[in-house]
């Protein structure tokens, strides 16, 4: 007959090991979103910038006038790339925001384990080094 006690402490120790790699994807998810807010705000600028630099360029009311189609497409697009820059900026910013949260929250949580799992240890004198129960069976 199976040992019901066991199996019980078995499938809680592995729901906190999946939980505890739940937390750790979720941690490698937020360093990649980390990077695309921090690019965000380094190339949005840069494409506004651009785009308002040939803006303001003086041979560009001369493409206008001179080059109908490719004008107005060209005047359509920079500011295209304007309003979605401007937008990705505040995107950037805003994830960059709640990263930044998330983390003070995962390191707590970290903290938290790691003093829980101390007590834990030196509450039942667990040591890494004594055999346990399983290796002696």
């Amino acid at each position: 007959m199976p040992n019901i006690e066991n199996s019980d402490s078995q499938s809680r120790f592995s729901i906190i090991e999946v939980m505890d790699g739940f937390i750790e994807k979720i941690n490698q998810i937020r360093k990649t979103l980390l990077g695309i807010s921090i690019s965000a705000l380094i190339l949005a600028p840069l494409a506004i910038g651009l785009s308002s630099y040939l803006i303001f360029h003086p041979h560009f009311f001369f493409i206008l006038d001179e080059y109908d189609e490719f004008g107005v497409f060209l005047a359509v697009l920079l500011v295209t790339i304007i309003a979605i820059s401007i937008f990705w900026v505040a995107l950037g910013i805003r994830q960059y925001l709640m990263l930044k949260s998330w983390n003070k929250k995962y390191s707590k949580y970290i903290q938290r384990k790691d003093q829980v799992d101390n007590q834990i240890h030196s509450e039942f004198k667990l040591d890494e080094d004594e055999p346990s129960y399983s290796d002696l069976s």
